[in-house]
């Protein structure tokens, strides 16, 4: 199945995407209404299948009508894997390590397909990183690396956008990826069965401005989606709907000379076979009342 975060006129609703290509709807305000994803991935499976049954039965959405939310808009938990793939590791001039980097994203940093990345105001170092989420369907601690996958719900895609005069500022990198808008994730859930377990064998595409400049098999990932959920559980207790974030390949802008930052007016996609595209433009901050300081 494919389940979005959408919002329309009607309000904000959960959107399936049939094998037609169709969207079709319910919404908060309206019955029936079986819950938000994240409330569904609390339930359990039959939940989520319950509401795809229903879901096909509800009224077709007019594409331009949809906004697309970030897939799950608030988490508990968003952990992401840095340098999980050797060309990054060496293109930013790291040994390979022999555990996961693991690092915080919060929710206040996360956009939906098609809203803006906001480059902020303190800095002009804004980076693309096309990734992978992984969405924990069943919680769980002390997983064993052999039974990880029973514990993915389904996969998004994500761009772990980088302020990266911030993220080296200092030995750990929480600010630098954690600026408000910089964290673009959707615009499907995509159920894990519709994918190769632990997502082997796919193609990730980042392009700027129409450009390549990412590409990648998750074949190349250091620690696979199973090994990856199986650490992080053995330090955190893992709920339903949490995400992790399996990390970007090799070719960011950072990395090259010249620097190839992001900029208001380009436009980053992120995409691999059979999630579909994630795709945002760029704007600079504005400084507001609600924004700037009193």
């Amino acid at each position: 199945m494919r389940i979005a975060t959408i919002k329309t006129s009607q309000g904000v609703g959960l959107g399936l995407k049939t094998s037609t290509g169709a969207v079709r709807a319910l919404f908060q305000e309206r019955s029936p209404w079986l819950g938000g994803l994240l409330d569904l991935l609390r339930e359990g499976p039959d939940a989520l299948k319950n509401a795809e049954r229903t879901l096909a039965g509800a009224p077709e959405i007019d594409p331009s009508e949809i906004t697309f939310l970030p897939v799950l808009p608030a988490p508990e938990k968003i952990i992401c894997a840095g340098l999980n793939y050797a060309d990054h590791s060496a293109e930013s001039g790291f040994k390979q390590p022999d555990y996961p980097t693991l690092f915080p994203r919060f929710a206040s940093s996360l956009v939906g397909h098609g809203a803006a990345i906001v480059r902020p105001l303190a800095s002009d170092t804004l980076d693309f990183e096309g990734e992978i989420a992984a969405i924990i369907g069943r919680g769980g601690r002390h997983i064993p690396r052999a039974k990880a996958l029973n514990h993915v719900a389904g996969y998004a895609l994500f761009n772990d956008a980088s302020v990266r005069e911030y993220q080296f500022k200092a030995p750990q990198w929480t600010v630098g990826k954690n600026f408000d808008g910089t964290g673009p994730f959707g615009p499907w859930f995509v159920s894990a069965d519709e994918l190769p377990p632990g997502i082997r064998g796919l193609r990730l595409v980042t392009r700027l401005n129409g450009k390549v400049v990412q590409s990648a098999s998750t074949d190349d990932l250091v620690f696979d989606i199973a090994t990856l959920v199986s650490v992080v559980s053995d330090a955190i207790t893992l709920a339903p709907g949490d995400v992790i974030v399996s990390g970007t390949p090799g070719g960011v802008g950072h990395a090259r000379m010249p620097r190839l930052y992001m900029h208001a007016g380009d436009v980053c996609e992120v995409e691999v076979d059979g999630i579909g595209v994630l795709c945002n433009p760029i704007e600079d901050e504005v400084l507001n009342s609600q924004t700037a300081a009193a």
